[in-house]
């Protein structure tokens, strides 16, 4: 799959990231007073620049990970360039924690994803260590290309399930609620 993703060109990879953004943007999810969780893609991950420019223009404040300890907290960021190099080179906010809630939502790269919402990570499971399954916290929104869409991804006992998956062809939602299985198509 990384080499799939590394084969996109700037253009294909920036177009993706426009229309993932406007998808994203009608979800329900993340209405106000929603707070929404970043993430600073790394080489081959789908940029979430876009969406951050699009929530900062209608005055709302994204929130971003960092790692502390194996799991992750979030912190608010006014600006992308506040952002500073954290644990992996992966870029971090600096501000003070947030707690997130049932009501929040958290984009969530991956490697691969499938239609019951499951989630390939980068092998870390820094996620899954802080939305344990079953938790009641914030919605997981899973963020990639179409390509990275998948009959199957295995799936142990720690991992979450997304509620769900937007790529640049749509919305991907799980039939039966969160964490089920799915095969519906919304393009917004």
């Amino acid at each position: 799959m990384r080499p799939l993703r590394r084969g996109l060109g700037e253009a294909e990879v920036s177009a993706a990231a426009d229309e993932v953004a406007l998808h994203l943007l009608r979800l329900p999810e993340l209405e106000p007073p929603a707070q929404v969780a970043l993430y600073a893609a790394q080489p081959g991950e789908l940029p979430t620049r876009p969406l951050f420019d699009a929530l900062r223009a209608n005055g709302r404040t994204p929130l971003f990970p960092r790692c502390v300890g194996d799991r992750l907290e979030f912190a608010a960021a006014e600006r992308f360039e506040d952002l500073a190099p954290g644990r992996y080179g992966v870029a971090e906010p600096v501000g003070p924690a947030v707690t997130l809630g049932a009501g929040d939502a958290v984009i969530v790269p991956g490697l691969a994803f499938d239609d019951q919402g499951r989630r390939l990570g980068q092998g870390g499971g820094y996620y899954d260590r802080t939305f344990a399954p079953g938790s009641d916290g914030p919605r997981l929104v899973g963020v990639g290309f179409d390509l990275q869409r998948v009959e199957a991804v295995p799936v142990g006992r720690g991992d979450r399930t997304l509620d769900v998956v937007v790529t640049e062809r749509g919305v991907f939602r799980p039939r039966e609620g969160r964490g089920a299985a799915t095969d519906e198509v919304e393009h917004t």
